[in-house]
């Protein structure tokens, strides 16, 4: 039995055309409430990466003072993508009303805050 290969796809497409393609898409069809979470969510991620390339870099003299910061992008990044599926008006979330989601991702915050303040000391 002969083995064939499977055909191969020819793209002429370059990566800033496909950059360009996927970016036009995203506007198109993403609400600006999920693109606004988005934003935030890429400042968080950014954030979180520069502490910890700066506890590399430098060091983490105060330990405390890192992990807090530490734990607090997380937990908050960890708490937008979870408000941001609650939103996302794809997902079906019946019984989750956009207002209670964002109520609930308050709350969250407000506890996860307290927990930071109370471990930094």
């Amino acid at each position: 039995m002969a083995r064939t290969n499977p055909p191969r796809i020819k793209s002429n497409s370059t990566l800033s055309a496909i950059w360009n393609d996927f970016n036009h898409q995203y506007r198109k069809e993403t609400p600006k409430q999920l693109q606004l979470l988005d934003g935030f969510l890429a400042y968080v991620l950014a954030t979180g990466i520069l502490q910890f390339v700066y506890c590399v870099l430098v060091g983490n003299f105060p330990f405390n003072s890192f992990l807090s910061g530490f734990i607090c992008t997380v937990g908050v990044f960890v708490l937008t993508v979870s408000l941001r599926m609650q939103v996302d008006p794809t997902n079906e979330f019946v019984d989750r009303t956009e207002q209670r989601a964002f109520a609930d991702y308050l709350f969250c915050n407000l506890i996860l805050f307290l927990v930071v303040f109370n471990f930094m000391g």
